[in-house]
């Protein structure tokens, strides 16, 4: 696209913040009203879900209370945001909203995290939709996310190496131990293309982590498959998970 044709569609589209819609100066971006008000994480974080710790990095790995009481089936984990306030918001734009350009917005805060979890010959992979909750959707959000880390990072991505085998219920307002339960069986390593996982370090990409159940049932079922060693990468964690 020509300057001349860029500068003509930013005098009839000017750059709008993404929560608020008030002039900005580039596209894909908050105003710095609504960038105070999301929650980026920073600092000391959990090793395992990431969700921010008080005291300060010191470089030891230190885990929260959810993390010391759960096993997780994964040697490390981040998140790139707190799931409340402005990034709640993100988070359903993107999950519910159709708003692709959501993803755009988040990229560099994903792949700001991805950096710890991340070597050249890492596999990506977004933890699956149940076809009918694809068709309806149109997209897989966590897919949007994983196949642009991928592309930064030069690293593999498969997208359709897991299998969400039935469709569940909704797993907002479940509590801990039921989220597990539903998830339970539920994913699996694709008949033909679940090959890949063998062996290989595999990073999972996902939108919000609250309990972890999915993200357990989609390491579970790349450990199955004889996956190496796996990671999860979230856009926003949850900090209570009850």
């Amino acid at each position: 696209m020509s300057t001349a044709v860029q500068t003509a569609l930013r005098l009839v589209y000017p750059p709008r913040c993404l929560l608020c819609q008030v002039l900005v100066d580039r596209d894909f971006g908050l105003c710095g009203a609504c960038w105070r008000e999301t929650p980026v994480i920073s600092g000391l974080v959990c090793d395992l879900c990431g969700v921010p710790l008080p005291g300060d990095d010191d470089a030891l790995e230190v885990h929260c209370d959810t993390c010391l009481k759960t096993a997780r089936p994964w040697s490390k984990g981040r998140a790139a945001l707190l799931y409340k306030d402005n990034a709640r918001r993100l988070v359903l734009g993107l999950k519910h909203g159709d708003r692709h350009d959501v993803a755009h917005l988040v990229h560099s805060w994903m792949v700001r995290c991805a950096a710890e979890l991340i070597i050249p010959s890492t596999l990506i992979v977004p933890v699956p939709l149940h076809w009918s909750r694809l068709l309806k959707r149109k997209y897989n959000q966590s897919a949007l996310m994983a196949q642009s880390i991928a592309e930064t990072y030069k690293c593999a991505y498969c997208p359709d190496v897991l299998v969400r085998g039935r469709k569940t219920q909704v797993l907002d307002g479940l509590g801990f131990e039921e989220r597990f339960r539903t998830l339970d069986n539920v994913i699996f390593p694709h008949s033909k293309k679940g090959s890949a996982l063998k062996g290989a370090k595999v990073v999972l990409i996902d939108d919000v982590m609250t309990s972890g159940a999915t993200l357990s049932a989609c390491a579970q079922a790349c450990l199955s498959a004889g996956a190496d060693e796996i990671f999860v990468l979230v856009l926003a964690r949850a900090a209570a998970a009850n």
